[in-house]
């Protein structure tokens, strides 16, 4: 059993060890010197024997690994949650054999936790009680994830200019980012709940902590911080699922932009979360963009009731220059704060990191990104 005042973080496994010496060893890796790691492991949070199905599989549960950097710095460790098709990989390498943003911050004396989401990678998937799970999507990869500047979807795709090689089926980084993409689960507001209710089991395991999320994971990000706001002690959103209230499907140009159907019935996805006062909030979209080649953003209507647990975490979205969200994040700021967050922007591109895509931990400057983030994590938490 872990005790909570004791701070851990992730563990290096032999497979990501293997995949990095597959690679010529980046020089900024070697100026580094050794990272000297006092403690690691991996644990399962939350889950439970369902003797309902058949052969009583074990569901619900969270992987987390963890490591605790010989010289920890911080009282607060960080936990890693990635997105959509993803597992912890994302975090602890890249496809071209950098370290990742896991080791960023063991080096700089935090204590890091990576998790692979319930039913994702080695947390074991049952078809029986999660029901389907996403097809292969190659043509998806390219166009959101590696190469948007050839497919143009959405305004600021030319802008991508970091993904490290080609971003084609055949060229080796590309090769080992498709290899690590896995199947989720398709009911998206299925995965919002169990991974609300294994995060809640992994911050009541560990103690206080700041969530690190990535897309997909931005909406379970708020579910758990809503549950434990005592617990949370900052939230970088890193590209959130989002917009708020309705998704948006990318056309091209000229119109770009249209709204999904689905209706998220909290604002921020399909968990709901405590207003102030209470109830379900009302939404009315805006007439116009903020900017152009901006969507339009989906709003509370009316005075916007509060999110009364969020209120006392501080927030901090990240967003790239050229991916997807770039056209809509600025919705989830502005939803954010009507709701009473305190919540930082952090456009890339105003503080010098240009080029970037989505998957922005793998891209070449990933330490860049890790840095704002640190920068604004130690003027902000204490």
């Amino acid at each position: 059993m872990l005790e909570k005042h004791i701070v851990l973080a992730i563990m290096a496994t032999l497979g990501i060890i293997g995949a990095m010496a597959a690679f010529a060893a980046p020089a900024r890796a070697a100026d580094d010197g050794p990272l000297v790691i006092a403690k690691q492991g991996y644990f399962f949070a939350g889950g439970r024997i369902d003797r309902s199905i058949e052969g009583a599989p074990m569901a619900g549960q969270m992987y987390v690994e963890f490591q605790i950097p010989a010289k920890l710095e911080h009282p607060y460790p960080v936990v890693m949650i990635h997105g959509g098709s993803q597992t912890g990989t994302n975090f602890t390498g890249t496809p071209d054999g950098r370290e990742g943003w896991a080791q960023y911050f063991l080096r700089r004396g935090y204590a890091v936790y990576v998790v692979d989401q319930v039913a994702r990678g080695r947390a074991a998937h049952w078809s029986s009680m999660y029901g389907a799970v996403t097809p292969p999507r190659l043509a998806f990869v390219e166009q959101r994830f590696v190469a948007p500047e050839r497919a143009k979807l959405w305004p600021q795709a030319h802008l991508h200019t970091q993904w490290p090689g080609t971003g084609e089926p055949g060229d080796p980084t590309f090769d080992q980012f498709y290899a690590s993409q896995v199947p989720s689960v398709v009911d998206f507001a299925k995965q919002q709940e169990i991974n609300r209710d294994a995060g809640i089991a992994l911050l009541d395991k560990i103690g206080p902590a700041i969530l690190l999320t990535h897309s997909q994971s931005g909406a379970m990000g708020w579910p758990i911080a809503d549950a434990r706001p005592g617990l949370v002690k900052a939230i970088v959103a890193v590209e959130p699922s989002g917009p708020p209230v309705h998704d948006v499907e990318f056309k091209g140009a000229p119109d770009w932009f249209a709204d999904a159907a689905k209706t998220k019935i909290s604002g921020l996805g399909e968990v709901p979360l405590t207003y102030d006062p209470p109830g379900a909030p009302e939404f009315v979209r805006e007439e116009q963009p903020d900017a152009p080649d901006l969507a339009r953003c989906w709003v509370q209507k009316g005075p916007a009731r509060q999110l009364k647990n969020l209120k006392g975490i501080p927030v901090l979205v990240v967003m790239s220059e050229a991916s997807y969200h770039a056209s809509y994040d600025h919705c989830t700021v502005k939803y954010l704060r009507a709701a009473g967050v305190n919540t930082t922007f952090l456009k890339l591109a105003d503080s010098g990191i240009r080029g970037n895509g989505h998957m922005m931990m793998l891209e070449k400057n990933n330490d860049q990104i890790a840095g704002a983030m640190l920068k604004w994590l130690n003027e902000t938490v204490r």
